[in-house]
């Protein structure tokens, strides 16, 4: 089916999107030149959307706006937005009156026509699949990289080749009870993460299942030989099964041995490169790049797997370098919104960084990430909703007597950023890593990011 075969087929549906956001104005726009009767639902007010909301109007959309805006819902057809659930009361009563329940991303599935790699996880997908998607590009592969990463696909599926590669970030608000077929399946890792929108911890893990219960005995699932859920996850999985492991041998995918990366298939076990020569830094970014060597198998030579690691430069927001201002680095890290990827962020650096962390609170607890603020930060500035949680954690540490770390909390952001400044003397590193997502104070990390980075180059 193509993407013009779906919506003919819905042409003359009452239909309702949820969410006028990254991934659905494109979809509205797109059912709205098929002359489709649309109705534009967003939790935001008219004055707040601006020319934007004019202009769905001017093009034929229904809005319904503001706090009431999913009350009512009995359309033939309704795509949530990622952050709605499927279990919200609203579309549980639609959907018991007969309405569809679907989304961008699950239409995506259906109508794709080349093969499809899929990653998700609590941490690194958003670097794995970027790297997934170089490899397949220096291949020689025409490469299409969307999903939770910010780019959607689906009004661009007609341009999309049968000989292509799609390469897709899914988040678990994406993937819950979504129906989906992979050609290669990666879970990155399970920890606890998003418990504000999930039922519960359970939940949450169930949700990732989704990547690969469709897939069959001629697909792959890739898993992480050291997450504690893998195991589970295989218990239910019908897809050939690799594993990526930094600590034990594996009978089929990547492992790292005595600093070196191997990969390991049915040709035996073979070198692919030190460890040390990827060019990203940190530990965590060996295990993304055994997760993705894994996930290419059979697709990209040992080869262009060592020539895109020593030489990719990895993603935006993510340890990204802002600048260097009178001896003083800045780093934005805004993509960590999770404690395990401010982990990871720590980690990675070469001197106890001042730390700025802190926004919305997503219900998952900051027990690990006082120990290690403790333990590897020189000062550390909260903001945003989860700023005392945050510090209580730090103080709650058993490092925190002999640490001596200094603990500020500046509500604005912008006064965050430039106290953290003015603290850094030559040789320091400011590193913004929240260990939270932004939607208290942004619409998400990148808007986050690229705001610290103004900042910081408006720095004198």
């Amino acid at each position: 089916m193509t993407l013009n075969d779906y919506i003919l087929s819905i042409k003359d549906k009452r239909i309702a999107v949820i969410g006028i956001g990254v991934s659905n104005t494109p979809l509205i726009r797109l059912l709205l030149s098929y002359g489709c009767d649309v109705t534009a639902c967003d939790a935001r007010e008219l004055a707040q959307m601006g020319e934007e909301a004019f202009e769905l109007i001017r093009l034929g959309a229904k809005l319904k706006l503001g706090g009431k805006y999913l009350e009512g819902l009995d359309h033939d057809v309704i795509f949530r937005t990622p952050g709605l659930m499927p279990f919200d009361e609203h579309l549980v009563k639609a959907a018991e009156k007969g309405s569809i329940i679907t989304s961008e991303m699950e239409v995506f599935f259906s109508v794709c026509p080349c093969r499809i790699f899929s990653i998700t996880g609590s941490d690194g997908k958003t670097t794995t699949s970027s790297i997934i998607a170089e490899l397949l590009r220096e291949a020689g592969y025409n490469v299409h990289l969307g999903g939770n990463i910010g780019h959607p696909l689906l009004c661009e599926s007609p341009e999309i080749k049968k000989d292509d590669v799609v390469v897709l970030e899914l988040s678990s608000f994406q993937l819950h009870s979504m129906k989906c077929k992979s050609d290669v399946a990666l879970i990155t890792n399970i920890s606890p993460n998003h418990l504000d929108k999930h039922k519960d911890y359970q939940d949450y893990i169930d949700s990732k299942m989704a990547i690969f219960q469709m897939q069959g005995e001629n697909d792959r699932l890739v898993l992480n030989l050291e997450d504690e859920q893998s195991e589970y996850f295989k218990k239910h999985a019908k897809a050939k099964i690799s594993y990526f492991s930094h600590l034990n041998s594996v009978e089929n995918g990547c492992i790292l041995e005595n600093g070196c990366i191997y990969r390991i298939n049915e040709n035996g076990k073979k070198i692919i490169m030190r460890a040390d020569e990827i060019k990203l830094p940190g530990e965590h970014n060996v295990h993304n790049y055994l997760a993705a060597f894994a996930a290419v198998d059979g697709y990209v030579d040992d080869e262009v797997c060592r020539r895109v690691a020593m030489s990719f430069s990895g993603v935006e927001h993510r340890l990204e370098q802002v600048r260097v201002l009178r001896g003083v680095t800045y780093i934005n890290d805004s993509i960590g919104t999770s404690p395990t990827r401010t982990l990871a962020g720590l980690r990675a650096m070469k001197t106890k960084p001042i730390v700025i962390a802190g926004g919305y609170d997503k219900k998952i607890p900051f027990d690990t990430l006082g120990d290690e603020l403790c333990l590897r930060a020189r000062k550390v500035y909260l903001t945003g909703a989860t700023a005392e949680k945050i510090k209580e954690s730090v103080f709650a540490s058993k490092y925190f007597a002999a640490s001596g770390l200094e603990v500020e909390i500046i509500d604005d952001f912008d006064d965050t950023v430039h106290a953290a400044a003015e603290y850094a003397k030559e040789g320091d590193i400011v590193l913004l890593s929240p260990a939270c997502a932004a939607f208290d104070k942004f619409k998400n990390f990148a808007e986050r990011g690229k705001h610290f980075k103004k900042l910081v180059m408006e720095l004198e």
